[in-house]
């Protein structure tokens, strides 16, 4: 199994499934910051930890059952003459949930409608990683699938896996604090998981429609990128106002 370790193209492979890992990750913690965001300041680093975990283990888990995923693939019933499999249900009711979760959350936004934080509250910690549990779920099937169109190597998807999960967790918490201390930024990402879960259900074999991954992250990182420039600047002209 170390033999392939002495292979040129494994190692560009373990590179670049790596950072598709991340870049497939970066929804994950959009949505793991947003559920977060709402427990109390000392529950929040500990929801991150173990939504993280929870989906270090299920692709874990996953690649565990390449065979049976793989499979997943086949078509198991037809509607109005179009194949389904159960990756198509998956992603689709995956990306409903997200789109239902996220319009809701932006609702609240817009509307200024406050929540209690209580042991009963939707929000409550058990409820939040519920929650985590069933993206990250749906995001860690959608990543497996990924692995395996890149390499057949099952070593390399689970170094990569492993890798890109510490690497998330060292930054969450950075980015979860980012995202949630600027509204905007709050509405922008909660924007971008409503699209995200347009895109899981565009997925669905049967639509016949792929949207390339790459544009939809490559907005997201340029909204992110402006949406930060103009809250520099409101600080600059807000010190400057306060200056004169």
């Amino acid at each position: 199994m170390l033999e392939i370790f002495t292979q040129p193209e494994a190692w560009i492979a373990l590179l670049t499934l790596t950072f598709l890992e991340i870049v497939l990750g970066i929804d994950n913690i959009i949505f793991i910051s947003m559920v977060s965001g709402k427990l109390p300041k000392e529950q929040q680093p500990k929801a991150r930890m173990v939504g993280l975990s929870l989906a270090l283990i299920m692709r874990l888990i996953l690649l565990s059952m390449i065979s049976y995923i793989t499979q997943l693939t086949q078509p198991i019933t037809e509607l109005f003459g179009y194949a389904i499999t159960w990756r198509d249900l998956i992603l689709f009711v995956g990306g409903l949930f997200l789109i239902a979760k996220s319009t809701k959350e932006l609702h609240h936004k817009v509307t200024d409608v406050e929540h209690e934080v209580t042991a009963k509250a939707y929000n409550s910690f058990a409820k939040a990683i519920f929650q985590i549990i069933v993206l990250d779920l749906i995001f860690s099937f959608d990543s497996i699938l990924t692995a395996i169109g890149l390499t057949d190597q099952l070593i390399l998807m689970i170094i990569a896996v492993i890798i890109s999960i510490i690497i998330m967790m060292v930054f969450a918490g950075k980015i979860s604090d980012f995202i949630n201390k600027y509204p905007t930024l709050q509405v922008l990402a909660l924007s971008f998981l409503i699209l995200i879960g347009f895109t899981l259900i565009l997925e669905v074999e049967a639509l016949g429609i792929h949207i390339p991954k790459g544009y939809i992250y490559f907005a997201v990182f340029f909204s992110l990128a402006v949406e930060t420039i103009n809250i520099n600047a409101t600080k600059k002209r807000k010190k400057n106002e306060a200056s004169a």
